[in-house]
């Protein structure tokens, strides 16, 4: 009789779970919102770039930080890799400790530095800290090392959810930011910070936070032209293949939604249909494709991408980062390789995998990688 009852009191909570969670999915809301996103006015565009200009330096310096174990990938890779090849400033990646940055949810790197090398080359600071997301944003020594650089007269960018970091450091108090669409609510939760919604890119008193994921691309572009220029700005502009870069955001176009939701959870479950899509590393490759492809095949929850090059040893990215493989290995297997992109610039890179997202897991797994990237679509 005892097993009778516990196998009906299962099936019971069983059924009972089925109905919460089937509750849950019918009230999130369908399609999120379409729309044009609002015209940011010329004064406030001016007062941007204004609000950027180098606080220190002719040639500024500009320092990309990370802890080393999960720093967002796009977050870390794409703002050095632009700035790089603007070379309008010296750009350094950093981490908190000695040894490689293992990225997420792909790749790792060498970094230039430790912080401690950096504070001790550079006594005074950098000019502009960018602060990628990270999985612990607590982490005392990047927040204490954040401070100090701010104190010194550093404008701080929390990319993505790096303005949580930047949060936790308490700089964002009293000011206006925004974030990853998905940490908005925790955003919020500060009193002392202000959410500014239907902007990419939020400049307050030496502290700038961006949206998700892709917006280190237009937030790279307007450091560059506060830096160097319109004309610098357009040339490395058309360089990646983005055509405009102010910070115009539709904020309602990216919220969890039951589409989203359902492809999170179909998605995981198959876990008997992974997939490790390897790509090649190969010397002088475009860390900012590499990072944005790798990033968004990782973020389909059927694949992950993996890099792999005939020896262990890192390969010196387009911008002179070393790049190191996962797997060392002579070829991979062609029907577990991406299509080819990385040889297209950045913005057509992406492009050209969500259309193989689509192709090879259906129209709402690449939306839903679309919308992690906060990717217009």
């Amino acid at each position: 009789m005892s097993w009778r009852i516990l196998t009906w009191s299962g099936l019971g909570c069983v059924a009972l779970l089925l109905a919460v969670g089937a509750t849950w999915l019918f009230l999130l809301p369908g399609s999120p919102a379409r729309g044009t996103a609002p015209v940011i006015s010329r004064d406030e565009s001016e007062a941007t770039l204004a609000a950027l200009k180098p606080p220190k330096r002719k040639r500024p310096l500009i320092a990309v930080v990370g802890i080393n174990d999960m720093s967002e990938t796009t977050d870390y890779l794409m703002p050095y890799g632009i700035l790089a090849r603007a070379d309008v400033a010296d750009v350094l990646t950093l981490a908190t400790q000695p040894g490689p940055v293992t990225l997420y949810p792909a790749l790792k790197v060498q970094p230039h530095a430790t912080i401690t090398e950096f504070d001790a080359a550079h006594p005074d600071g950098a000019d502009y800290v960018i602060v990628p997301a990270m999985t612990r944003e607590d982490d005392a020594v990047a927040l204490h090392w954040i401070r100090s650089q701010a104190a010194k007269g550093a404008i701080i960018i929390g990319v993505c959810v790096g303005a949580k970091v930047v949060a936790n450091t308490g700089l964002l108090d009293g000011k206006r930011a925004t974030t990853h669409w998905f940490s908005v609510r925790d955003l919020k939760k500060n009193s002392a910070i202000r959410y500014v919604a239907d902007r990419r890119l939020v400049v307050d008193r030496g502290v700038a936070t961006t949206t998700g994921i892709t917006a280190s691309m237009p937030m790279a572009l307007t450091l560059i032209e506060a830096i160097a220029g319109r004309a610098k700005a357009e040339a490395v502009a058309r360089d990646i293949g983005l055509a405009a870069w102010d910070g115009r955001h539709r904020s309602d176009a990216f919220r969890f939604t039951r589409p989203f939701a359902l492809t999170a959870i179909t998605n995981t479950l198959a876990f008997w249909n992974r997939e490790q899509l390897g790509i090649a590393l190969t010397s002088g490759i475009d860390e900012v494709s590499l990072a944005l492809i790798a990033d968004a095949w990782s973020r389909t929850y059927r694949s992950r991408a993996l890099t792999f090059a005939a020896t262990a040893d890192a390969q010196p990215s387009r911008g002179g980062l070393g790049i190191l493989p996962d797997k060392v290995a002579a070829d991979w297997p062609v029907t577990q390789t991406p299509p080819a992109a990385l040889a297209l610039p950045p913005v057509q890179a992406l492009d050209q995998t969500l259309l193989a997202i689509d192709a090879r897991y259906g129209t709402r797994t690449a939306d839903f990688v679309a919308m992690q990237l906060e990717y217009p679509r």
